[in-house]
């Protein structure tokens, strides 16, 4: 985990969910992502956090107090430092673990920590049928369909190529922390996302609050927020399949694995 999940809820509605002071969505460059029930890296994906203001981001004005925003970012963190963005797509998940300490994450978990909303996601499980072996996917959310708040890391990477005044000057990249899963979740997984629960998000998203075991204790496993779990058609295999197709339960005719997880 995580290597795919859905983000299938509107603008608006995160707007409100996530009480955004700011929309950096609607006056940016690019277009409001499409609902995306197969979200893969390097996918454009909704982040809500609370960035210092920065003279040399476009539009960025250095007297406003930083406030909670809703931006679009590539899925698959850059580190600051990289020479180019091009292994952005390998950086999609940050261990809970070493989180603090590895190099490429340890400045945005101590500045940069953001919210990446999602509707849930996707994890495979080996099975083993007329002896033979294959990995069925899962789809993973909510009970009560409610968002999940993925504990999430963004970065800005400079594009030197680009005058300071291009709109794509500067690259907004992040990655979901994640941790071992619990029993439940583990039959399916070893791995699962950090969540942030709601009476957390402020202390998460507070670019002030740098201190190690606070943060770490704002984490919670996904498991925390109640899940359940279904399996779902292989189609989800493929990143070029997307739609709400992919989430339906397997009917009862279609082969899937003996017994319920959850």
């Amino acid at each position: 985990m995580c290597g795919r999940f859905v983000s299938a809820r509107k603008r608006l509605e995160l707007l409100e969910e996530f009480s955004i002071e700011r929309d950096r969505v609607a006056d940016g460059p690019d277009p409001e992502p499409d609902p995306d029930y197969n979200v893969a890296p390097t996918r454009r994906v909704y982040a809500v956090m609370e960035p210092r203001p920065r003279q040399e981001e476009r539009g960025g004005e250095p007297d406003q107090p930083p406030a909670r925003e809703l931006r679009v970012v590539r899925w698959g963190l850059v580190p600051f430092w990289a020479k180019d963005a091009s292994g952005g797509g390998k950086l999609i998940n940050a261990r809970a673990e070493t989180v603090a300490v590895k190099p490429a994450f340890r400045r945005a978990f101590a500045k940069r920590r953001c919210i990446i909303p999602a509707d849930g996601y996707y994890e495979w499980q080996a099975v083993t049928e007329q002896g033979k072996q294959r990995k069925q996917p899962y789809y993973i959310y909510r009970k009560d369909g409610g968002a999940l708040a993925f504990a999430g890391l963004y970065e800005l990477w400079r594009d030197q190529a680009l005058p300071d005044d291009h709109e794509r000057a500067w690259l907004w990249t992040a990655a979901i922390i994640t941790t071992q899963a619990t029993d439940d979740v583990g039959q399916i997984h070893d791995r699962m996302p950090m969540v942030i629960t709601h009476d957390h998000w402020a202390d998460w998203l507070d670019p002030d609050n740098s201190e190690p075991g606070q943060l770490q204790a704002t984490m919670l496993p996904a498991m925390a927020g109640g899940l359940t779990s279904h399996p779902v058609s292989m189609a989800v295999n493929s990143v070029r399949n997307n739609g709400p197709e992919l989430i339906v339960p397997l009917s009862a005719d279609q082969e899937r694995p003996p017994g319920e997880l959850f």
